[in-house]
């Protein structure tokens, strides 16, 4: 039994079950000094710890990068404070009970602050004891708290945009669902975080207040007690129980003072995610004209007569000696990096070397993204570019959605273009192209912000919408307007990311389709062996998928669209006729993009006799001859009630007999781009249809 019991003593004792035991065993310990009378000898060894805390905590406020790194602070700054009082309502016993004994009847620790660091004077230690305790009062704990205060409102006030930008990204493929929900879980954190330390910079300056009363309440309790219990002469007690209160307060208010600078350090951190000490050695020391014009102003100071002539010239040839130091490096460093025009004339002669040949001929790149030089770095596998990551995602996101394998995008420097431009093309051709600026943010207009925003005016080059360039620190104020702010490597991929969905047509191949047929067949070989090439050729079922494609179609059901094809093939060979009948097909795909779940159907129509004229030139033209003044009115016409449609926030849908459908969606697309043109019969027996405006009736 008794070898039972030590078994289950050592399962319950064990690392995790310690550290779950330990907060709350210092929690009753430190309530537990406020009660019980602590020995000399423990009470030195307490204060030396309450400053060994408060050095550990400062330190890893300067080594954090990140606010939420050090996100256990406020809890840190509660437990500190409630030790500080304890030790003080523990220092206060001892005193009042052998301060008659003499300065060291209260520990080494108090004697050493009262007698060593104020020399023993009385005047002095209260007059340092009353400017620490301003410092941490007035000046330290009133900032830091102003800091987590107005963070705390900012981060609230902007977590709307963080979540908007969160999911626009989870949208556009650039981070997936895990990703997502930690950067979700990160701004309710840094919410929760800055809240927090708002009302745990309270402790700090209530602590301060109970360090002015403990002293009075000392000093005062100190002469009563010496000299009406102890018969102490008055100048004698006064002299004793000050100097043992004055080290009391020291003792607590320095460490008190050492934590509120860490909550200062933790509540102010802005910009990149370096330590303090890194941060500022780059900022501050790093340019060689600041360093070089401070030497000089010191250095005509110390030339004044009457000025410490040494101390000046001293610390200003100091100064000139970092200057040259700090120039001397900047410039090694760019005689070392070439000049886009050095490499051009490197390329060339590289070029020049050799003899033309067959390798010289290089196909055009489907998909092509060139960067400015100094764009370099965000697409740089030995930099860790996170515009490569992107890319990868947005390729990946695009074959989920769109339902076949895009081409990779070749990315390459152009020399030709501006430092920070970049752009996009298409089998050679230019298709988009923009600005970015590495180290800046976007922040866009999404249409319902509250206030201006200073920055570089421009243009979101993906869908055209009001933005600036701002620099990191303007972020939080960006959100808390209503922008939704982005980082340079995140534009030039939604730009992409618009560019690709926008031309999925193009990107159709004739061997993106044999490899999309290929993957088919793997798990259904039996169709495909039907389909192609015994029905169809791959050009004609590429033709039909292009036709899809262009108007925004996915194809992610290949499996009905090979079975409508293999069904349809022997009766016409025409892809724009096969095109129709898959439509009819995917109907319910299709209206389920446009309007999901069971959405009422809210759609525009023709006016009656429109589509009795439309339908009679079809017939007797073929393809249409539609009368110019006709073309013109049904265009403005169209256009304006899509806008209509968008307005109260429904899809710009025109609803159209089957055989005007393939003519109206050629013609109108180019006039209105976002207006989706469906025929009668795409749409399923069970959806509801309501008319919201007819195209052509008198106005």
């Amino acid at each position: 039994m008794a070898i039972q019991d030590t078994l289950n003593l050592r399962r319950l004792i064990t690392p995790a079950n310690l550290r779950a035991l330990a907060a709350p065993l210092l929690i009753i310990m430190i309530l537990s000094m406020m009660v019980l009378p602590l020995p000399v000898f423990l009470l030195d060894v307490f204060f030396t710890f309450n400053i060994a805390v408060s050095v550990m905590v400062m330190l890893v406020a300067m080594y954090t990068r990140k606010p939420l790194e050090f996100s256990a602070f406020p809890i840190v700054l509660l437990v500190t404070t409630l030790l500080r009082l304890s030790l003080n309502v523990a220092s206060t016993r001892i005193v009042l009970l052998n301060g008659h004994a003499g300065s060291g009847a209260a520990g080494k620790v108090i004697e050493a602050f009262g007698q060593f660091l104020v020399g023993g004077n009385t005047a002095i230690g209260i007059v340092v004891f009353i400017i620490l305790t301003v410092i941490n009062f007035v000046v330290i704990t009133k900032g830091a708290g102003r800091i987590a205060e107005v963070s705390a409102r900012f981060t609230l006030d902007a977590m709307p945009g963080k979540q908007m930008a969160i999911d626009a990204d989870l949208n556009a493929g650039l981070i997936d669902e895990k990703t997502a929900k930690q950067r979700r879980k990160e701004v309710s954190q840094e919410s929760d975080f800055f809240g927090a330390m708002d009302g745990a910079s309270k402790f700090v300056r209530g602590d301060a207040m109970a360090g002015i009363l403990i002293l009075l309440i000392n000093i005062i309790g100190g002469l009563f007690i010496g000299v009406a219990q102890h018969d102490m002469a008055f100048g004698d007690a006064a002299h004793t129980y000050t100097i043992l209160t004055i080290g009391d307060g020291l003792v607590a208010q320095i460490p008190s003072l050492i934590i509120s600078v860490a909550a200062g350090l933790v509540v102010s951190r802005v910009g990149d995610e370096t330590d303090i000490g890194a941060q500022i050695v780059t900022q501050v020391f790093s340019n060689p004209r600041v360093l070089t014009l401070t030497a000089a102003i010191i250095g005509t100071l110390g030339l004044i007569p009457g000025m410490p002539n040494m101390v000046f010239i001293l610390l200003a040839s100091a100064l000139g000696w970092l200057a040259w130091i700090r120039h001397k490096h900047a410039a090694g460093a760019e005689e070392s990096a070439p000049t886009p025009e050095a490499r051009a004339a490197a390329d060339i002669q590289a070029v020049e070397a050799q003899e033309a040949s067959w390798n010289d001929v290089t196909p055009v790149d489907v998909l092509g993204l060139e960067v400015g030089y100094r764009l370099i770095p965000m697409v740089d596998k030995n930099q860790e570019g996170e515009l490569l990551r992107r890319i990868r995602g947005l390729r990946k996101k695009f074959a989920q959605d769109v339902g076949f394998l895009a081409s990779p995008v070749h990315i390459r420097d152009n020399l030709e273009l501006k430092p920070n431009a970049y752009r996009i093309t298409l089998k050679g051709v230019e298709i988009g192209n923009g600005e970015a600026f590495p180290g800046q943010s976007m922040a866009i207009n999404p249409g319902r912000v509250v206030g201006p925003l200073p920055g570089r005016a421009t243009t979101d080059p993906a869908f055209g919408l009001q933005a600036y360039w701002i620099d990191p620190p303007q972020r939080e104020q960006a959100h808390a307007l209503g922008y939704t702010v982005v980082d340079a490597s995140t534009v030039i991929a939604t730009h992409l990311n618009h560019l690709i969905l926008t031309h999925a047509a193009e990107l159709l191949g004739r061997q993106e389709t044999q490899a999309l047929l290929d993957h088919i067949g793997r798990e259904s070989p039996k169709l495909i062996e039907e389909l192609v090439p015994k029905l169809l050729t791959v050009s004609t079922v590429q033709r039909v998928l292009q036709n899809l494609l262009g108007e925004e179609v996915n194809i992610r059901d290949m499996r009905t669209i090979i079975e409508v094809l293999a069904e349809n093939a022997p009766r016409s060979q025409d892809p724009n006729e096969l095109t129709n009948r898959v439509r009819e097909a995917l109907g319910r795909a299709i209206l389920q993009d446009l309007f999901p779940g069971n959405a009422e159907v809210q759609v525009m129509t023709l006016e009656p006799g429109l589509e009795r004229l439309l339908l009679q030139a079809m017939s007797a033209g073929g393809e249409g001859a539609i009368e110019p003044g006709l073309a013109d009115a049904l265009l403005n016409q169209t256009a304006q009630l899509a806008q209509r449609q968008e307005s109260i926030g429904l899809p710009p849908v025109l609803l159209v007999p089957t055989p005007l459908r393939a003519l109206l969606s050629r013609f109108l697309r180019r006039a209105v781009p976002a207006l989706k043109v469906i025929a009668n019969s795409e749409i399923p027996e069970s959806r509801t249809i309501r008319v919201t405006d007819m195209v052509g009736a008198a106005r």
